[in-house]
C-alpha cells in the first residue's frame, strides 16, 4: 500500500554565527515543536481508541481521517463539538471489517463492520473509482452525513461529498448509505467476496438502522484508498 504521511518529525537546525540564520533557526524549530504537539496528539488519540484484536484501523489512514475531521470542523462545515468519525478503508479485502464508526471524545468504536464498495470498482479488492453518473464506482474522499429517507434500499442515509472532483457529485449520483442482504460473512462464504452496490457504501441489514441513527445528521465520513491523485490534492488532508 501506498500512502502520504501528513506528519512530519522536528528537524534540528543547523549552528551558525549569523544573526539572521539564527533567527530562522528558532523559528523553525518553534514550528517542528508545534507539529511534533499535533502529532503526539494524534498518536495519543489513536492508542486511546481500543481497537477489537485482528480488526484494527491502519494508524495512517487514521491520522488522514482525523486530519480531514479537524479541517471540515475548522471551515464550518461540522460543528465544533462534533466528535463522531467513520472511516472506510478501501484498501482491504471486502470481505473484512473494514468500516469504523469512532467516537473521539469517548474515544471508543462504536461500530465495526463490513461494507460494500460499487460493482464497477472491484471485486473482492477496490482498485477503480469515479465521481461520475452511472459509472457503478464508489467516491473516495470526506462526506457530510445529511438526513434519513426510506427508498428501494429501505432506510437509508443521504450523503454530502465534501472533496471537488471525487465525491461531490455523490448527491445527484443518488450515494447513499443503505443496507443489504449481500453484505454479510455468509454471502462471502459462497461468493469469495461480499456483494458489490452501484456506488454506494452499503452495510449489514442488521446493523443499518444502528449505524446511520448514529451518524446521521452532519458527521464525517472518511472513504480511503491509496490513490496518490486524491491523497495529494484533497483540500481536508492539508496538514
Amino acid at each position: 500500500m501506498v500512502t502520504t504521511s501528513f506528519y512530519l518529525s522536528p528537524k534540528k537546525g543547523i549552528e551558525t554565527n549569523e544573526t539572521g540564520t539564527r533567527k530562522i533557526e528558532k523559528l523553525t524549530g518553534m514550528k517542528s515543536e508545534k507539529t511534533a504537539g499535533t502529532v503526539s496528539s494524534s498518536e495519543a488519540l489513536y492508542k486511546s481508541i481500543t481497537f477489537e484484536e485482528g480488526h484494527e484501523l491502519n494508524e495512517e489512514v487514521f491520522f488522514k481521517a482525523l486530519t480531514g475531521f479537524e479541517n471540515l470542523k475548522k471551515a464550518g462545515l461540522l460543528n465544533q463539538d462534533a466528535h463522531l468519525l467513520t472511516i472506510c478503508d478501501f484498501s482491504m479485502s471486502s470481505n473484512t471489517k473494514r468500516l469504523w464508526v469512532i467516537d473521539t471524545q469517548e474515544k471508543k468504536v462504536l461500530f465495526n463492520s463490513l461494507v460494500a464498495h460499487g460493482k464497477n470498482t472491484g471485486e473482492e479488492f477496490a482498485t477503480n473509482f469515479s465521481n461520475t453518473n452511472s459509472s457503478l464506482q464508489s467516491s473516495l474522499g470526506f462526506y457530510i452525513t445529511d438526513a434519513t429517507y426510506n427508498g428501494d434500499n429501505g432506510y437509508s442515509l443521504k450523503l454530502l461529498g465534501m472533496d471537488k472532483g471525487f465525491n461531490d457529485a455523490a448527491y445527484k449520483r443518488a450515494i447513499v448509505m443503505h443496507g443489504a442482504d449481500y453484505v454479510s460473512e455468509d454471502f462471502a462464504a459462497v461468493h469469495k467476496r461480499i456483494g458489490r452496490s452501484w456506488g454506494c457504501p452499503a452495510v449489514p441489514r442488521d446493523l443499518t438502522q444502528p449505524i446511520i441513527n448514529t451518524i446521521k445528521g452532519r458527521n464525517c465520513l472518511f472513504i480511503y484508498y491509496p490513490d496518490q491523485n486524491y491523497l495529494s490534492r484533497s483540500e481536508w488532508l492539508k496538514a
